[in-house]
């Protein structure tokens, strides 16, 4: 019998968390779905989780494969979905139980819809909550934020219709920093986007920074996909590219932890910004701002 959901789930050395994200798609409210989930080639024991798991539930189909990449595998996940709707999922996350059951209902109520969204709750490595994160929830707005070369969609949370993925050929292996950015901007060439405003999934930001070979990588790669579709869709602008966000440095680094306190201190999340305060503080004892919100979270 056909599923109504393929659930793409690619796996790279992700034991630590792999568990948590296995678990909170087998125990969906919503039931009628196949896991897909493809071991990248992982040298750690996530490959030997995900056997485990295959042997307690038959909707977990495990396929293992020698390291391809994540592009690679995301289009492999695509070409063996055999449901009308693909939801991607990413192995260090974890997906609210009603996540499924939200998204279909309004994936069978908005046939014009081709990709969507939602609310999620930004956590960190050690599962503690940052942020509440609530996207725009009209095409509108969603299609100028993707042309802005922002990701307003959360990648992992993103629920597609198989045809239409399909029919703009998947991910593009030219876009490695910015794979999502491109599909979306493709997607939105042949139906609407959308977001629901639930909360459906606790997505995780790993500590540490990036190289700025990377980070002009992705920035480089978000420009081709703009541009790319600015030229496809006939479009007179220009694209001004979007501020970097990732720290690649220590005083960037500094920053980040701080705004990550001051964001969860906002959110009611004391416990973590009392955390953040303390790793700010560590990286300068003498900031009066990182003082303040230990005192204020205290």
């Amino acid at each position: 019998m056909t599923p109504r959901v393929s659930v793409i789930l690619p796996v790279f050395n992700s034991r630590a968390f792999l568990d948590a994200a296995v678990r909170s798609i087998l125990d969906q409210t919503f039931s009628d779905f196949e896991l897909i989930a493809i071991d990248d080639g992982s040298t750690d024991s996530s490959g030997d989780l995900l056997d485990d798991y295959a042997i307690q539930d038959t909707r977990l189909r495990v396929i293992h494969q020698e390291n391809q990449g994540l592009i690679r595998t995301l289009n492999l996940g695509i070409e063996l979905a055999r449901a009308p709707l693909i939801a991607r999922m990413d192995a260090d996350d974890v997906a609210e139980r009603d996540r499924l059951s939200i998204q279909v209902a309004f994936m069978d109520r908005h046939p014009g819809v081709v990709l969507l969204g939602g609310g999620y709750l930004l956590i960190d490595d050690q599962s503690l909550p940052i942020r509440t994160m609530r996207p725009a929830l009209d095409n509108a707005t969603l299609q100028e934020q993707c042309l802005a070369g922002t990701q307003p969609i959360c990648h992992p949370l993103a629920m597609m219709r198989t045809d239409a993925v399909r029919q703009v050929g998947g991910y593009d292996p030219r876009f490695v920093a910015a794979e999502d950015l491109d599909l979306f901007l493709r997607l939105g060439e042949v139906g609407e986007l959308a977001c629901v405003p639930e909360v459906l999934l606790s997505y995780r930001q790993h500590a540490g920074s990036v190289s700025e070979k990377q980070q002009a990588l992705q920035l480089d790669n978000q420009r081709l996909a703009v541009e790319a579709a600015i030229a496809r869709r006939g479009l007179s602008r220009a694209f001004i590219p979007p501020k970097p966000w990732r720290p690649t440095n220590a005083n960037e680094q500094f920053r980040f932890t701080l705004d990550y306190g001051w964001w969860a201190m906002q959110e009611g999340f004391k416990p973590t910004a009392r955390v953040y305060a303390k790793r700010a503080i560590k990286k300068k004892p003498w900031s009066k701002e990182a003082w303040v919100l230990w005192l204020k979270s205290r």
